[in-house]
């Protein structure tokens, strides 16, 4: 081979060369923007579920609990807030739902003081439908997260940050309880 071959073969090959890794890339990168806005989806459709038995959950309760109608105005308070930040945005949604969390604890925390509200199906069957949908929000999260920090991941690091940043990707925020949120909950048992 000559060395005039080599250089074309080398002024040639290199933009082939990154173009196809530009293009590996930017796959990779539509690849897991799509596994996290799957992985919100999943969320969704389990928030949903929880906001549908809250509810039926404290129209139940609310005959037993009649000296908590403070907690059970704020568990629908709640609910409705966590609806509504579904509209605006990811961030919103996170924050409300940590708020609906702390206020179903304290509504479970507080039912311990009623035997009669224990001992009846219907509660314990709203409760046990809750704490299952409470657990698959904990997967449905961790897989979010686990998805967020691949795509904030590539979006940070060399080379793959040139094409985010040219393609307009951008980091996903995670799923984390609010601050508040982690605080146990606090129950007045005068």
């Amino acid at each position: 081979m000559s060395g005039v071959t080599i250089i074309l073969i080398v002024i040639i090959g290199l933009p082939v060369l990154a173009g196809l890794i530009g293009v590996l890339l930017y796959n990779k990168l539509v690849a897991l923007k799509n596994q996290v806005e799957a992985a919100w989806s999943q969320i969704d459709v389990q928030l949903r579920r929880r906001s549908d038995l809250i509810p039926n959950l404290v129209e139940v309760v609310k005959d037993y609990m009649s000296y908590e109608q403070e907690t059970l105005t704020r568990v629908v308070e709640a609910r409705n807030q966590a609806v509504a930040a579904r509209e605006q945005s990811r961030e919103a949604t996170i924050a409300a739902e940590g708020v609906l969390t702390q206020a179903l604890g304290r509504l479970f925390a507080l039912s311990e003081n009623y035997p009669e509200l224990r001992s009846n199906q219907n509660v314990a069957s709203l409760q046990e439908e809750l704490s299952t949908t409470e657990n698959k929000i904990a997967f449905a999260r961790q897989h979010y997260n686990d998805s967020a920090m691949g795509l904030n991941t590539a979006v940070e690091t060399f080379p793959s940050n040139l094409i985010a940043s040219r393609f307009g990707f951008t980091k996903s925020v995670y799923f984390e309880v609010p601050e508040e949120a982690r605080e146990p909950v606090k129950v007045d048992l005068r």
